[in-house]
C-alpha cells in the first residue's frame, strides 16, 4: 500500500525505555520506529522523534516532549503517534499542558490506557530490590508506577480527551504458542488478569479512542521489531503504518 503524503508533520514518540534516534553525525544508526521514519519520509511526510526520558515520569516525558515541539515546529498542528508509555505522555500533554491547539490526531500502539498488571507485579516484587540501584545511579524510575492500574485510573480520571483531538488506537496480540521466550513470564502474568495481549499490554487496556485496531503482534513489533519466531505470519508493519496514515489522509489531513 502507498503510503500519503499528509500536510501536517507526523511525530513518534517511544516509550518505556525508548529512544527516539540515534545519530551518528548525520546518519541514523538506529530507530525506535523501525524503518518507520525513512517510510513515512520518503512518501514526503515531514517526521519528528524527540528522544524522552526512557523512564522518567509521564509528567516529566509530557514536558519534554511539548518543549520538543515548541522548538522544533511551533508553526502548526501535528499527528501523533505514541507507542506504550509514548500515547500516554503524548495524552497527557494534550489535556495538562494546555496543548490541544498543537495537536490533530492522536494514534496510540500498545499503550497501557488502564494500566498493566506486569507493573503491578514487578513493583510488588522487584522495587525493593531495584530502587536504591536507581536512585544511586540518579536514574529517575517514577514511569515503572504511573504503568500500574491505579495509577492508570488516577490518571484517566483527571486527563480527558480533548473535543477537538481525534484518539485512535492499535493493539497487538499474539498467540501463546507463537511468542518469543522474552514474553512467556510477562504475558501469562497479563493474560491471566486482563486477557489477549501484546506480552505486555493488554488489549482491553490498549483500547482508546473513536477507533481500535488489533495487529497480530508483540509489544515490540508494533513499532516494527521483527518477530524471530513468527515465520507464517507479517511482521514488517510499515504496510499497516501505511494503511494509518492513509485512514488520515482519507479524512481530509
Amino acid at each position: 500500500m502507498k503510503i500519503p503524503k499528509l500536510r501536517a508533520p507526523i511525530v513518534l514518540v517511544h516509550g518505556l525505555l525508548g529512544f527516539g534516534r540515534i545519530r551518528v553525525g548525520q546518519w541514523d544508526f538506529a530507530n525506535y520506529f523501525r524503518g518507520v521514519p525513512a517510510a513515512l519520509a520518503a512518501a514526503g511526510n515531514r517526521v519528528f522523534i524527540p528522544n524522552l526520558s526512557p523512564t522518567g515520569a509521564i509528567t516529566d516525558r509530557a514536558r519534554q516532549l511539548k518543549a520538543f515541539l515548541d522548538r522544533e515546529w511551533p508553526h502548526e498542528p501535528v499527528h501523533l503517534f505514541g507507542h506504550s508509555m509514548g500515547g500516554l505522555d503524548a495524552r497527557y500533554m494534550i489535556s495538562r499542558l494546555c496543548m490541544a491547539h498543537r495537536v490533530l490526531t492522536l494514534t496510540t500502539l500498545g499503550t497501557p490506557h488502564r494500566g498493566t498488571k506486569f507493573a503491578d507485579w514487578g513493583l510488588d516484587r522487584l522495587a525493593r530490590l531495584l530502587r536504591p540501584v536507581f536512585e544511586f545511579g540518579n536514574v529517575p524510575y517514577q514511569a515503572f508506577y504511573d504503568l500500574t492500574a491505579a495509577h492508570a485510573e488516577e490518571f484517566n480520571a483527571s486527563t480527558p480527551d480533548a473535543p477537538q483531538v481525534r484518539y485512535f488506537s492499535v493493539a497487538g496480540r499474539i498467540e501463546s504458542k507463537r511468542r518469543h521466550p522474552q514474553w512467556a513470564l510477562t504475558a501469562h502474568i497479563v493474560e491471566k488478569t486482563e486477557g489477549p495481549n501484546d506480552g505486555v499490554v493488554s488489549l482491553a487496556s490498549a483500547k482508546h479512542g473513536e477507533r481500535f485496531d488489533e495487529w497480530e503482534a508483540d509489544h515490540f513489533n508494533l513499532v516494527n521489531w521483527p518477530y524471530p519466531l513468527a515465520t507464517d505470519i507479517q511482521t514488517d508493519r510499515i504496510a499497516a503504518y501505511a494503511e494509518l496514515v492513509g485512514r488520515l489522509a482519507d479524512e481530509g489531513y
